[in-house]
């Protein structure tokens, strides 16, 4: 199916005879894209909350720099076109001008903005990789390396597609902008900054997206195809520190319920009591999107979801933790600290929560909640940081056609379906000033790929990249 939003003009929309977007000089596939990617993750833009990265000093900071100084040498044409302005210090907003009047007054209501961030999390265990993790390794069939798939493949293929549209003479109908973030791992104040800096120009973008979900193989028991999974939402993020307090002394003489028994009991009472389950309505259209290409006694459930809400919701909790996430608000105990001698009773025990709040639930609820899970007055509850869930994007309507049409016109057998997003993202700093965000990775990740994220061994293949050039080619074509 063809949008109808497809509204530019012809002269804008360039293909090559094969087909394939693409311009004189520039060859197809994910040649230059690999070889650009593979630089790229050699500079240790690594984001963390104990990092000199978020001091502006140290090596991290000369990384950052040097990331930003080769995007010019990589891509010259997007460089010579589009503004670039630096946000925050590191983040990068460009913008790449429409060719609609300026003085149209719907131009800064039909912008649109493409997401993506390069900073990257930490990876303390390099023996434990195949290839070293800043190597930027390409054995012929994938790209190793950190940040492959979180962020700086998204970053590529954006400006890759970029890249190859200027050099056919491509320009877009209205104004497109190019957010790169560069503390999303951490802060991510600089996708705030940038959202602000779009809203006091006056720009109410039309459609947002950033990266979320994938074309996952395996997503779903009994779906054997693959699924494009949209984020239309996503779950909010809440630290909590926990707090106990006694007077200490010699471990020789424990007291009863000191700080770091409190501190147990109250983790223990956390575990034994999650939170109530829901079944969100984004979630029940994701099970009726399956539900056609599932097993017959799977189909029958899901075709009937409105009848079997509590059911599938009481299952989803038993499954496994990822379908048991999607029904309710978590909380993973994360960090932990007592006392510091071996011999010596901790005068304070602290724990760290980090509660990723359900859809349609709020910090100030959750909050309340958890002190009557813990039922211990002498627990203390402190907010190190909160944000609510973000709100829910349309999974009908003209920008969630449009991206669907572009995903099926490069992943033709995927089922497309909206899901909420456990994690977070940038894109949630842009909710004020959008409502149609939506979150994507335009690549094909099976559940290694997947785990492999923050984790050992993360890489991409060469295939899935060349599909991420072309889905943001054919998209930036038709917004």
């Amino acid at each position: 199916m063809r949008n109808p939003l497809q509204n530019a003009a012809a002269g804008n929309t360039l293909k090559s005879p094969g087909g394939t977007p693409g311009g004189p000089g520039h060859p197809p596939g994910a040649g230059r894209a690999a070889a650009s990617l593979a630089e790229l993750v050699t500079y240790r833009t690594v984001s963390s909350r104990a990092g000199a990265s978020q001091t502006g000093d140290g090596v991290e900071t000369a990384e950052f720099e040097a990331f930003i100084a080769a995007l010019p040498r990589l891509y010259p044409a997007v460089h010579a076109a589009l503004e670039l302005e630096r946000v925050n210090g590191h983040a990068l907003l460009y913008r790449w001008p429409g060719a609609a009047p300026a003085e149209d007054p719907a131009a800064a209501h039909r912008a649109s903005v493409l997401m993506a961030h390069y900073d990257v999390v930490p990876a303390d265990d390099p023996g434990e990789w195949t290839h070293p993790p800043f190597s930027g390794h390409n054995d012929g069939t994938f790209l190793w390396g950190r940040g492959t798939l979180d962020d700086k493949g998204q970053l590529v293929a954006i400006l890759e597609a970029a890249e190859s549209l200027l050099l056919a003479g491509y320009a877009p109908a209205h104004d497109l902008y190019f957010s790169f973030g560069n503390n999303e791992e951490t802060a991510g104040n600089s996708a705030a900054a940038a959202a602000d800096l779009l809203a006091g120009r006056g720009v109410v973008p039309w459609l947002v997206l950033d990266e979320g979900g994938a074309v996952a193989g395996g997503a779903f028991p009994g779906v054997s195809r693959p699924a494009a999974v949209v984020g239309v939402a996503e779950k909010g993020i809440l630290d909590v520190e926990l707090l106990t307090r006694d007077p200490g002394g010699h471990a020789s003489t424990p007291p009863r319920m000191g700080a770091t028994a409190r501190l147990a009991r109250a983790i223990t009472r956390i575990e034994r009591s999650p939170f109530p389950q829901s079944l969100p309505e984004v979630t029940a259209e994701m099970l009726r999107r399956f539900g056609p290409h599932t097993p017959p006694p799977l189909r029958a459930v899901f075709a009937n979801v409105a009848l079997l809400r509590a059911p599938i919701t009481w299952l989803f909790g038993r499954l496994g933790s990822e379908t048991n996430a999607m029904t309710r608000t978590t909380v993973a105990i994360t960090t932990l600290e007592g006392s510091s001698g071996a011999n010596v009773l901790a005068a304070t025990a602290k724990a760290n929560a980090n509660i990723r709040v359900a859809v349609g639930e709020t910090v100030e609820g959750t909050m309340a909640l958890l002190r009557k899970i813990i039922r211990d007055p002498k627990v203390g509850l402190h907010v190190v940081e909160g944000n609510d869930p973000s709100p829910v994007s349309p999974s009908s309507g003209a920008q969630w056609d449009l991206l669907a049409d572009c995903i099926g016109q490069v992943f033709p057998e995927a089922i497309i379906t909206p899901y909420i997003m456990m994690g977070g993202t940038d894109s949630r700093r842009f909710t004020g000033i959008c409502g149609a965000v939506y979150r994507f990775a335009p690549f094909f990740m099976d559940v290694r790929a997947r785990g492999s994220i923050h984790a050992v061994d993360e890489k991409i293949g060469l295939e899935a990249l060349e599909q991420g050039v072309r889905f943001y080619e054919t998209l930036m074509r038709e917004l």
